[in-house]
């Protein structure tokens, strides 16, 4: 982190006295500056008062991305062409609190780390390693190539989610279509396995990051479930 900006007319709070006391701890420096100033470098619907310049955040291979750490195998997330920047935003949260080792997001016609994005992720983005590739059917490819299983949440899959026959201590990535149209024709063909999330009520679907949460917590449970077995 760089530096960390405060609007001049932030009224006084402890939550203004720890930003500053953990700025001056790791010696960022720190500058009040007018609220149009802030608001115009913010980029966000609804800057709060407070804005952070942080280094660029590093795009990391997707070999490594599928590398076992620690001996945890990997968890990744693939988003094929998730383009509201708030769906990206809560699906990293999600991904961070049920143990996603790493994101993969295709390079075109879908949404990066924006401000937007960041704010929704509440500092997940601090913690998730991302890989942005040429194109997801080909990362699926690749993955598959490294032992790598994947599994595409589709409305139309024949079987639950929650039925699939899946090695919970394999490697394996979640796979979310974009808002609307879902899932695209070569990315569906190129995963592993397909399953749908059961619907019970009036209306036909989840959105995305409603959808990817149920799905990212199914696949943490059995994850967390393999382990105690193992140990037991």
């Amino acid at each position: 982190m760089r530096e960390v900006w405060i609007a001049e007319d932030l009224d006084p709070s402890p939550h203004i006295d720890d930003i500053e006391k953990m700025a001056t701890r790791r010696r960022v420096r720190l500058v009040l500056v007018p609220r149009t100033k802030l608001d115009r470098e913010a980029r966000t619907d609804a800057p709060q008062g407070v804005l952070a310049h942080a280094r660029a955040l590093e795009e990391v291979d997707l070999d490594v991305l599928c590398r076992a750490r620690r001996g945890v195998a990997p968890f990744l997330l693939v988003l094929d062409g998730v383009t509201d920047p708030h769906n990206v935003g809560a699906l990293l949260r999600t991904a961070e609190c049920a143990g996603v080792t790493g994101v993969v997001l295709p390079r075109h016609r879908a949404v990066h780390v924006t401000p937007t994005v960041a704010k929704v992720a509440a500092g997940a983005v601090e913690h998730l390693d991302i890989a942005v590739v040429p194109g997801v059917p080909n990362a699926l490819r690749r993955l598959d190539e490294l032992g790598v299983t994947s599994v595409g949440l589709d409305a139309s899959a024949p079987t639950s989610l929650f039925d699939l026959a899946i090695d919970a201590g394999a490697p394996v990535a979640l796979v979310l279509g974009a808002e609307g149209r879902g899932l695209a024709p070569l990315t569906r063909r190129r995963c592993s396995a397909l399953g749908a999330i059961p619907q019970f009520g009036a209306l036909s679907a989840l959105n995305v990051a409603a959808a990817g949460a149920v799905a990212c917590f199914e696949l943490a449970r059995r994850r967390a479930a393999h382990v105690r077995a193992a140990r037991e």
